[in-house]
């Protein structure tokens, strides 16, 4: 009889601490409790007209006498906090118009990741393109005639595309290609 004693104690702990849970999470015995449905609510894509767009020739750029490669800058001129992702779209800007573009053929390098650009804050890619060689004129290697354009158009993913001119020169290259960074966090040089 000893052993149903101990088997009834234990029973009525259980109860007790059931009942101390309940009125303490406000939760009936018996019910089921919901799991916690706290999520931050992702930030949403950066749209075009939150973006101010500059670029400048890269520090480290391929030996020639074009452009090489050069930085493209997204700084959010917005009040809220919005995500960039992806590899950009390049085209030359002719006459200075994005209606008059030509695409150039893009090869993206490395892999995208979503970068969080809060207000004021800032986010790049890299542009590198086959890079003018030779002096006035300059020559394509390819033996094709190199191109120069007063602007070109830089898209972005959900982001809208941005007409922007070097803030120190004319985009000149060759073979209308471009190898291109995903957006990123860190300015390239």
């Amino acid at each position: 009889m000893r052993h149903s004693n101990g088997i009834r104690r234990a029973a009525l702990a259980t109860t007790a601490v059931t009942a101390v849970a309940a009125a303490v999470t406000g939760i009936l015995p018996g019910t089921a409790m919901a799991a916690s449905t706290t999520t931050s609510t992702p930030a949403p894509t950066c749209p075009a007209s939150a973006l101010q767009v500059s670029a400048w020739q890269a520090v480290h750029r391929p030996v020639g006498t074009g452009t090489g490669a050069a930085v493209v800058q997204f700084t959010n001129a917005s009040r809220r906090t919005c995500v960039l992702k992806g590899h950009p779209t390049v085209a030359g800007a002719g006459n200075g118009s994005p209606a008059h573009n030509t695409p150039l053929k893009v090869t993206p390098t490395g892999r995208a990741a979503t970068v969080t650009v809060r207000p004021h804050g800032k986010a790049w890619v890299k542009l590198t393109f086959v890079q003018v060689q030779g002096e006035a004129d300059g020559y394509c290697v390819s033996g094709k005639d190199p191109v120069t354009y007063p602007t070109m158009v830089i898209g972005l993913p959900h982001s809208g595309k941005h007409q922007v001119a070097l803030n120190d020169g004319v985009w000149a290259e060759c073979d209308n290609k471009v190898t291109v960074t995903p957006v990123s966090a860190v300015k390239p040089s």
